[in-house]
């Protein structure tokens, strides 16, 4: 900061204003580039103060600050994508429970009979039963779980969603979450088209695949994600009446993801991030694809 009390003291000499609000005296001067500026276009630098455009053009050249994945590290703490899933999830549940007719029209079906008897499913077309599945739960009385389903899903998002999404970054989780669940509704589609699921598990089980392979990666704990992991497999296996194909085909999906964004070389890191879930996205769409193509052809349930 510099002042020039002198500026003023001759008799004809004229007091400066502020090079952006010309009505205000000031005698402070940007120690960058000595313009004139008032207290609110003053800004702390590391040595004086700055008028608002040096400000702006030194940030211009200085480099964001990243986390080891690629995120901003100086980016917002709030979990702006995890809280929105979760939210999502709890209008439709909403939904749901005025309305059985949402679980039908859009649960997770390869090819089967709808409540009118009419043939619904994948096969027919219906193609965005792959997503809207998975913000779907089983409602009251409606299965093993009941209302237990969504509280653990959306527990299990709430415990872990945060961390991932900070070290991913938004757009990195949101694809991680949205592939995984696409991968458990593929593999249900191909392995047992004309069973009928609902749930987020296979995008969380997504999640849980990640938490491991980016905690190894950053040499964090992962005994506690093993261990829920594990809990969570014997469950799937054990009870009676669970989709283990959204389980393990968000599990897969999920972990093949994840080691792409961690293990990506730092050079090409950009371009890994963005082909990988491209990559993803178009090979679960061919198994859909063919899939489809093999169930049209030999008319299952026609």
């Amino acid at each position: 900061m510099s002042t020039d009390p002198n500026l003023a003291s001759g008799p004809g000499t004229p007091i400066p204003t502020c090079y952006r609000h010309p009505g205000r005296e000031t005698y402070v001067r940007c120690t960058r580039c000595d313009r004139p500026m008032c207290p609110d276009c003053m800004r702390d630098a590391a040595v004086g103060h700055q008028c608002v455009e040096c400000v702006a053009e030194g940030n211009r050249n200085v480099r964001q600050p990243r986390t080891a994945l690629g995120a901003r590290a100086a980016g917002p703490a709030t979990p702006v994508v995890t809280y929105t899933l979760i939210g999502i999830c709890a209008l439709v549940y909403l939904a749901e429970l005025s309305s059985v007719r949402v679980v039908w029209d859009y649960m997770m079906v390869g090819q089967g009979i709808g409540r009118t008897g009419q043939v619904i499913g994948v096969a027919e077309g219906e193609w965005y039963r792959l997503v809207t599945s998975m913000f779907l739960h089983q409602r009251p009385g409606g299965g093993s779980f009941s209302i237990t389903h969504i509280l653990f899903n959306m527990w299990a998002l709430w415990a872990i969603g945060p961390a991932l999404e900070q070290v991913l970054g938004r757009w990195r989780f949101l694809a991680l979450y949205l592939l995984s669940g696409l991968g458990g509704s593929v593999l249900l589609y191909l392995q047992a088209p004309t069973e009928g699921a609902v749930g987020a598990s296979g995008a969380i089980f997504g999640l849980f695949a990640a938490y491991f392979v980016i905690g190894r990666r950053l040499g964090g704990q992962v005994g506690p994600i093993v261990f829920l992991l594990v809990i969570n497999l014997v469950i799937t296996f054990a009870v009676p009446g669970i989709s283990w194909q959204g389980h393990v085909g968000g599990l897969v999906t999920g972990g093949v993801l994840a080691a792409a964004y961690a293990y990506a070389p730092a050079r090409a890191r950009q371009a890994v991030h963005i082909a990988a879930p491209v990559a993803v996205l178009v090979v679960l769409a061919v198994l859909v694809a063919v899939k489809t193509a093999e169930l049209s052809s030999s008319g299952v349930l026609l």
